[in-house]
């Protein structure tokens, strides 16, 4: 009987401090941010604008997990891959996410998100996307002709209306303006083709799905006779284009952020620059749960 008693005992001892292990769990709210390089670091960044957490000034723009200093509420940092942050939603109680992957899963950054990145317009801004070229092509007069193409009006209009809120012109526009794009035309722009023949071809390498504004830049060249043909080479792997730039596969290439640019030519000794900005895709805080950034700290609770 005695022994009983004590494997009983024993019993609720364990299951009460299993209850309280889980309730300690429970408390912790678990946020997903991209897994990958630099983006990580702006799901960091991200997290720290919004209170939730203190980082180590001395890392700058490119923080780790490690160089997290302390939680402000009970919530734990989740690096997952970013492609599916929107499918996993659901799993968090917030994750921050790009509108690259966002915007098609039907998450509206000025509707549905609880933050959005800040990301200033300035030259040391080292979140905007870039054109990158050959360090010993910078001054390419073909290339400046292409730059000055997207930096148009109608650019900045396809950006706007196609990409609802993905992407941001980092270029100088006229958001009063009259738009020649529109919801009803913008199908037209995306449409659109051109013929190479007899034109200087210049490969220009890409990730992603999101890359229809190049047929709007290929426009602009086109009614400027710029005689001037963009070949999108798509590579699908952020780890490729810059290899492929510096070994003189493509001419240039437009898919990273100045960030990426800085620390993968110092990993792998490319010898690339940026010769212009292109657009900013803020990152966003979403969450399934909670309706506001206060409802969400609320439910972790500070820490103490």
């Amino acid at each position: 009987m005695k022994a009983t008693k004590k494997i009983v005992s024993l019993i609720l001892s364990l299951l009460i401090v299993f209850s309280c292990t889980a309730f300690a769990s429970a408390e912790t709210l678990q946020i997903g941010i991209p897994d990958d390089g630099t983006n990580l670091s702006r799901g960091i960044k991200l997290l720290e604008a919004a209170g939730l957490l203190t980082v180590d000034p001395e890392a700058g723009y490119t923080p780790e997990i490690a160089d997290i200093t302390g939680y402000l509420y009970n919530v734990e940092v989740v690096p997952v891959q970013a492609n599916t942050l929107p499918s996993t939603l659901g799993d968090f109680a917030a994750s921050t996410i790009n509108g690259t992957y966002a915007i098609p899963f039907g998450l509206v950054p000025s509707k549905d998100g609880l933050i959005i990145e800040q990301q200033s317009e300035e030259g040391d801004n080292p979140y905007v996307n870039i054109i990158v070229a050959r360090t010993a092509d910078a001054e390419n007069e073909t290339y400046k002709t292409i730059v000055d193409a997207f930096h148009t009006q109608l650019v900045a209009e396809f950006l706007l209306v196609n990409y609802k809120e993905a992407f941001f012109p980092a270029f100088d526009y006229d958001a009063s303006a009259d738009f020649t794009i529109t919801e009803d035309n913008v199908t037209d722009y995306i449409r659109y083709t051109s013929d190479k023949e007899g034109k200087t071809v210049v490969k220009v390498g890409v990730c992603g799905a999101n890359n229809d504004h190049w047929k709007v830049v290929q426009k602009v060249l086109d009614d400027e006779g710029a005689n001037i043909y963009i070949e999108l080479v798509e590579f699908d792997a952020y780890n490729l284009p810059n290899e492929a730039l510096n070994s003189g596969e493509i001419d240039l290439n437009a898919f990273q952020h100045k960030a990426y640019l800085n620390n993968d030519a110092a990993a792998n000794g490319y010898d690339l620059t940026a010769i212009a900005d292109t657009l900013i895709a803020p990152l966003t805080l979403y969450s399934l749960k909670y309706a506001s950034l206060d409802e969400l700290k609320a439910a972790a609770g500070e820490v103490k």
